[in-house]
């Protein structure tokens, strides 16, 4: 909202890590009525593979995957290939108001904080982090994402690590602009509310604890 007020050129990239391996299906499936609707699956669930994902109102900028989870140094050369994705070369090094600024926006996992991920913001002044409040997910549109993603995915039906990596770049292919400025949308009607601070109940906590007094506990 600064950014905004003082017309500032910028651009907002949401950013997140998932993970996903063989043994993740579909939990529900249509059948004739009285018969159980099976699928088949591989007898082994694989190793896990995390994806690292950025968008924007532009739609997916980029993604890569990485077996086992991601750490500081993946992150780190997630942000360069981001970095050379969004600045052209011509304007690397370069920093003035007439300039868009990126500003990465993500959750509290400690990496996001290590000094090294700190001294690249530093050394990259067209780059801003910005994080979000502890537990505020549905302030970062790329949850949605990723859980439109996993569905996608699920409809590639993989079998082994090779077609489970190829289905989670077709899934991310198959995601829009469209879809990315929906959610994009969908994430700022909260802003408001928190500058507010008002109570802001998930659904989820509403079913496990109807009464409210227990939520409050």
């Amino acid at each position: 909202m600064e950014l905004e007020a003082n017309q500032v050129p910028h651009e907002i990239i949401y950013v997140d890590e998932d993970g996903f391996n063989l043994a993740k299906r579909r939990r529900r499936g249509r059948n004739i009525i009285g018969q159980r609707a099976t699928v088949t699956v591989p007898g082994q669930r694989g190793a896990n593979i995390t994806m690292c994902a950025a968008i924007s109102n532009n739609g997916a900028l980029l993604h890569k995957c990485q077996i086992g989870p991601y750490n500081t140094d993946r992150l780190l050369l997630f942000l360069e290939d981001l970095h050379e994705r969004l600045v052209p070369e011509v304007e690397r090094g370069q920093v003035g108001d007439h300039l868009p600024i990126y500003v990465i926006t993500w959750d509290n996992v400690a990496f996001h904080h290590s000094r090294a991920v700190t001294a690249w913001f530093d050394a990259h002044p067209r780059m801003m982090s910005h994080f979000l409040a502890p537990y505020s997910p549905f302030l970062n549109p790329i949850e949605e994402f990723f859980s439109a993603w996993r569905w996608k995915v699920f409809d590639h039906r993989p079998h082994d690590q090779m077609s489970l990596l190829d289905a989670m770049d077709a899934a991310c292919q198959d995601i829009t602009a469209e879809h990315c400025q929906g959610w994009i949308r969908h994430a700022k009607r909260f802003f408001p509310r928190c500058l507010a601070r008002e109570d802001i109940r998930c659904d989820v906590d509403e079913n496990m604890w109807p009464n409210a007094e227990d939520r409050a506990e």
